[in-house]
């Protein structure tokens, strides 16, 4: 039996519609805001990134449909974000703040159901204290709760504990100065604890082709630890402190990290690296504003990684 005309005529109305309203979904991620290229652009001008403010640690949600970030208000950070609303993107509002501790580097787990960040909050009341620890607090439904929730004793120690990042499995990487003397506190290294049947397992020190002597810290893993971006600050770089990138080989270690290059570095300090969760977009903070870079700069360093 033939299709009627008009049948046809309005299927493909139907997908013309479909393919024209997603465009349209496209056009509104990410703020709204025009694809970077492979150079580094500040994300937002005047939005997010402003010239009153220094803005830090961003993510975005998978469908890049939400947007958190930290902002340092008068030498105290606080959590912002903003989410889309139908066709419009709400206009970015505070989420965390608390009038004596910060609170920083935004991070969603990876069903993200929980928001993870930094405090000096002290575990036993509203009080602030001198080191900083792991945190999340939990979305119910669409709202999330603002009861936060220490990360325990696997992650977090009497030292400093800063930046997180998870793998697709729920394994979290995250830096601290646990290990430094007291001479040289900002010594920070990275970690990682495994994420067995829903617990965090006792943390584990990244080996020396990731950690030296000096300060590594504000580490993001790709979700399946493909390679890891992270802040640090060495000799050879460009400035106060540089991202770096290292490569997982065949025999499942990391390769030796390399410096990410002129073009991501500067004299300034470069920190807080995010890579989006369709792998597009490359974020990190520079100057104290938020910028975005084509992810494409990252496979520019994996053949020279491969080799080692």
């Amino acid at each position: 039996m033939k299709t009627p005309i008009s049948t046809i005529f309005i299927l493909c109305l139907f997908f013309t519609n479909l393919i024209y309203s997603q465009e349209v979904d496209n056009k509104l991620k990410y703020l709204g805001q025009a694809p970077p290229t492979t150079s580094p652009e500040i994300f937002a001008p005047n939005l997010i990134s402003t010239q009153e403010e220094s803005e830090f640690g961003s993510v975005f949600n998978q469908q890049a449909t939400e947007f958190y970030y930290g902002v340092d208000v008068n030498g105290k950070s606080e959590i912002r974000f903003t989410k889309l609303e139908g066709n419009t993107w709400s206009r970015p509002r505070t989420l965390l703040s608390h009038p004596v501790y910060s609170v920083n580097d935004p991070f969603l787990s990876p069903d993200e159901k929980r928001l993870y960040f930094i405090s000096q909050r002290s575990i036993d009341r509203h009080d602030v204290k001198e080191d900083y620890d792991i945190w999340y607090i939990e979305r119910d439904k669409s709202e999330w709760s603002l009861e936060m929730v220490n990360a325990g004793p696997s992650i977090n120690s009497n030292k400093n504990e800063y930046y997180i990042s998870f793998t697709v499995t729920g394994d979290i990487y995250f830096a601290s100065n646990r290990a430094a003397s007291e001479e040289r506190q900002q010594d920070f290294n990275i970690y990682v604890s495994r994420n067995k049947n829903g617990a965090f397992q006792p943390s584990k020190l990244l080996d020396n082709t990731i950690n030296t002597n000096a300060y590594e810290a504000d580490v993001f893993v790709d979700p399946n630890e493909e390679y890891l971006i992270f802040c640090a600050v060495r000799k050879e770089g460009f400035g106060q402190g540089d991202l770096y990138i290292s490569f997982k080989n065949k025999e499942g270690s990391w390769s030796k990290a390399q410096n990410m290059g002129e073009l991501i570095n500067t004299p300034n300090h470069e920190l807080c690296p995010f890579v989006s969760k369709d792998g597009k977009y490359l974020f990190f903070t520079s100057n104290q504003d938020i910028y975005w870079v084509d992810s494409k700069i990252i496979q520019t360093f994996k053949p020279a990684q491969n080799n080692h």
